[in-house]
């Protein structure tokens, strides 16, 4: 049967989301958001970046549409403000990473605080919040890359307990993704990028929560690992990567997964189509754990 609200909020997604990328294209010509290549970027010209602006817009506008039935959507909306602004701001002029760190953090505590897990447990939640942010962020190095694992990982939400949120923010980024895949005519910017990998990450937290407070650390770390996806792995092993040769973690360099596999193969398509089917099997698995703990 054919549930009518659902239907309703997967249309106004994905039509908020690909009529606002070309008012974003427009801000970004204005403000001079724009993306330059260099040594370590793949794409060849300049590009306006910045069209998370429509997805955070298009978020607030669910927050008050839900707002009733769902109150942690204010916890979700007040950080996701504040890491898109922080993303936005950092798109116009660069931020300090330490800045940019605490602000996640604070964001992250804002959800997951009100949660009330116990105190290791909330410990580890903020950490991961943050991180998921950080690591979309990371992975969004070609088109269409960061919103194909985010409209993944938003219908395995729906899938974790048929959510309206889920759906809307899935239809929301596949109307962007039709102007960033496959040839991009705007990117995310790091206001979009993070702005994606909170809102995953919060609504997974407040989503599973009652399972998390009954789940012992080891099922915890292995659901956050695996609804994580190729993000989180691919941030971790950067990261390890790095320190071991004697360098920052966020030391940037051109060896994340997609670098590796578009050298491979050369395309662009193809290199989006492999990591995307890791993360469904990521997220798949992480599904069927979840249900064995419920």
């Amino acid at each position: 049967m054919l549930d009518v609200q659902l239907f309703i909020f997967l249309l106004l997604g994905f039509f908020w989301g690909g009529l606002t990328a070309p008012v974003s294209i427009r801000l970004a010509g204005i403000y001079g958001i724009i993306d330059v290549p260099d040594a370590r970027k793949i794409h060849k010209g300049n590009m306006p970046r910045g069209a998370g602006i429509g997805l955070w817009l298009g978020y607030m506008l669910m927050a008050v549409l839900l707002s009733g039935s769902a109150p942690n959507l204010r916890y979700i909306a007040t950080g996701a403000t504040v890491i898109f602004l922080c993303g936005y701001l950092d798109d116009m002029c660069s931020l300090s990473p330490f800045l940019r760190l605490g602000l996640h953090l604070g964001a992250a505590m804002l959800v997951v605080v009100p949660l009330n897990f116990s105190m290791p447990v909330t410990i580890i939640a903020v950490i991961w919040l943050a991180g998921v942010t950080s690591a979309y962020n990371l992975i969004d190095g070609m088109n269409g890359l960061c919103i194909s694992i985010f409209i993944a990982s938003s219908l395995a939400l729906f899938l974790l307990g048929r959510s309206y949120p889920g759906i809307y923010m899935g239809a929301m980024a596949l109307g962007v993704l039709c102007w960033n895949f496959p040839s991009a005519q705007t990117f995310l910017g790091d206001g979009g990028s993070t702005l994606l990998g909170y809102l995953f990450a919060s609504h997974f937290l407040t989503s599973s929560a009652n399972t998390l407070r009954a789940s012992g650390i080891t099922d915890i770390l292995i659901l956050f690992v695996l609804f994580g996806g190729i993000p989180v792995v691919d941030t971790l092993t950067a990261f390890t990567r790095r320190m071991l040769t004697g360098k920052s973690p966020f030391y940037p360099d051109k060896k994340h997964l997609h670098h590796i596999l578009i050298s491979l193969t050369g395309s662009n398509v193809l290199t989006v189509t492999i990591i995307l089917s890791l993360q469904v099997i990521m997220l798949a698995l992480g599904l069927r754990y979840y249900m064995r703990l419920i």
